[in-house]
């Protein structure tokens, strides 16, 4: 079996060592998923995106630790910053097809825009018990969407967000619910942390796709369309949203931290 290539990115951020770190591996035709699987475990980065060529585009699938998940923004944006800046440096856009559906991410300056679908909350009227346990702090209001599975906890405060303290244990008692804390901002509109324990991801660095759904929630709240916003892990990361009808866009830049090979064969 031939070697790959591999490319570490940190996505959300300008600079590495920030942000949220991604493999991303470019393919000539998918190898069997259990070999996926493996190859995403070893690297034990929250994501690994693989992808291959499709038509004019890629189809790109999304790996975490322990399975593979339906949507991943930081991954997307560490692929397209790959195929953009190194595969094809002259494209202005890069199409994927995905289990999300068709995805698009296109230059913006220094950084990049992803275009994602638009995901709507509800109020969860009986949150499990082990959620306000599991962080240490009993929210507001918990919600959820049909469209990934998260339970959305809303403080009033970016300092409670900052002081959650969750038990790890607890929250990966809820799985496949992943936890995602989130509260207005200070310096920015909104504030969000991310906890999937489940998944093999204590805690997210900067998750894009859960920005899908807080969008559109924070934006009815806040009586705007275009939202900055920080999810304030200890690495830390930054995003630009805006909300257009049934999309998500989110705007962010990337950073190389490596290239490597991959040997299957040794």
């Amino acid at each position: 079996m031939p070697s790959l290539k591999l490319y570490q990115v940190d996505a959300f951020t300008d600079q590495v060592f920030r942000g949220n770190p991604a493999a991303v591996v470019p393919l000539e035709a998918w190898l069997p998923d259990i070999t996926l699987q493996a190859i995403a475990a070893e690297n034990n980065l929250a994501e690994t995106a693989f992808f291959v060529p499709k038509g004019t585009g890629y189809h790109l699938r999304w790996f975490t630790p322990r399975q593979e998940v339906p949507l991943c923004g930081h991954a997307t944006l560490a692929t397209a910053y790959v195929i953009l800046r190194h595969l094809t440096p002259l494209a202005p856009r890069v199409e994927f097809t995905t289990l999300s559906g068709p995805l698009a991410v296109t230059r913006a300056g220094d950084g990049f825009t992803l275009d994602f679908p638009r995901l709507e909350l509800t109020p969860v009227p009986v949150p499990p018990a082990a959620l306000a346990e599991g962080l240490g702090r009993q929210p507001v209001q918990v919600l959820e969407t049909s469209g990934d599975p998260n339970y959305y906890a809303v403080y009033p405060h970016e300092a409670d967000v900052r002081a959650l303290r969750p038990d790890l244990v607890i929250l990966e008692s809820l799985h496949p619910f992943g936890v995602v804390a989130t509260a207005p901002g200070i310096a920015t509109d909104i504030v969000s942390r991310y906890f999937a324990p489940g998944y093999g991801i204590p805690e997210d660095a900067v998750t894009g796709s859960i920005h899908c759904a807080l969008t559109p929630w924070w934006a009815a709240r806040l009586g705007r369309t275009e939202l900055t916003a920080y999810q304030a892990s200890e690495r830390g990361g930054t995003l630009r949203c805006r909300l257009e009808g049934s999309r998500v866009y989110l705007t962010g830049s990337a950073a190389l931290f490596l290239e490597g090979t991959i040997a299957l064969d040794s």
